[in-house]
């Protein structure tokens, strides 16, 4: 599926591309998504470009994904599609010409709609200039996601530091610390993958000739520089809780396992006294006490509590 942003023009339009098709007068953002080899082919024969397929865009060699050819600067970077399902890299390349920008992908990515609903309104007017809007509203994306990811955890440590839990009440929580931390690494990966394509967007003729460009792009590497650090801290503070709730999962067990240690050792002399007056020898002088039955129960638990008092005196309980 083609999607166009033609200069000036109210919305973007859907095109299928026939034999011997163009583009239309004044367009800045060619957006192939899940193209078909037609699509792909005719679009090639438009620009005149080899457009990677999508096997070559997955190639993480440098070369692979940053290279200039026919006069036409090819980025391609790995972004974060479907947070709120379960995180999934998605790659996604760029090309970039002096008339118009051609973006590649096989995923929905909900800073490419937020762009394409915004570009009509800040009338956009050159595929640079839409390169830029589509790289503001990639970024401001992930820094949504990084935030709202921050809420969750933050929720997360309240929830393990100023609440009593059992080692089954922690098991939402695990899942949930477990969900943010692949969002956040798939965050990471993203921000770095953009952070060398941004690096290497500087070398492209229609950026570097323009000031402004390069200027909004110093203020674009200046944020992916600012949101991969913030990751970074935030994947390490999911690490911890992960730890203290794992550590908290391991008291409560202790806990529960010393309770039996002890409730163990209390019954054991009571036990052995019973095992002695339950053998079935003939001779035994006990069996001919009066009082010889209150005399066992009232040792029984005399030998239950001592060990009771002393583990208490110790602190051990």
């Amino acid at each position: 599926m083609l999607n166009i942003l033609r200069r000036d023009a109210a919305e973007c339009e859907r095109h299928t591309p026939l034999d011997g098709w163009t583009p239309p007068e004044g367009s800045i953002w060619i957006d192939l998504k899940n193209p078909t080899r037609e699509e792909e082919l005719a679009v090639e024969r438009a620009l005149g470009l080899d457009i990677p397929t999508r096997e070559e865009m997955a190639a993480i060699e440098p070369s692979s994904r940053l290279y200039q050819e026919n006069g036409a600067t090819f980025m391609t970077a790995t972004l974060l599609a479907r947070s709120d399902e379960g995180p999934t890299p998605a790659p996604v390349t760029f090309v970039l010409t002096k008339s118009v920008l051609a973006t590649i992908r096989y995923d929905d990515l909900r800073a490419f709609t937020v762009f394409a609903d915004r570009a009509p309104a800040a009338h956009v007017g050159s595929g640079t200039a839409a390169l830029m809007g589509l790289l503001d509203a990639i970024v401001e994306r992930l820094a949504d996601i990084i935030e709202d990811t921050a809420a969750h955890v933050q929720n997360a440590s309240t929830t393990i530091f100023r609440q009593r839990q059992t080692s089954g009440g922690f098991q939402p929580l695990l899942t949930e610390l477990a969900r943010a931390q692949s969002v956040t690494s798939t965050t990471r990966n993203t921000l770095v993958s953009l952070g060398r394509m941004l690096s290497f967007a500087g070398l492209a003729q229609e950026i570097a000739g323009d000031p402004e460009c390069q200027a909004h792009l110093r203020t674009v590497q200046a944020d992916v520089q600012s949101l991969t650090e913030h990751s970074a801290y935030q994947a390490t503070h999911i690490a911890f809780l992960l730890d203290a709730a794992l550590g908290l999962i391991n008291i409560e067990q202790n806990s529960i396992i010393k309770w039996f240690s002890v409730y163990a050792v209390i019954f054991l002399p009571p036990t052995l006294l019973a095992s002695i007056w339950g053998m079935n020898f003939h001779h035994m002088p006990e069996l001919d006490w009066r009082f010889g039955y209150p005399v066992a129960l009232g040792l029984m638990v005399i030998a239950a509590v001592v060990p009771l008092w002393w583990f208490r005196k110790r602190g051990w309980l």
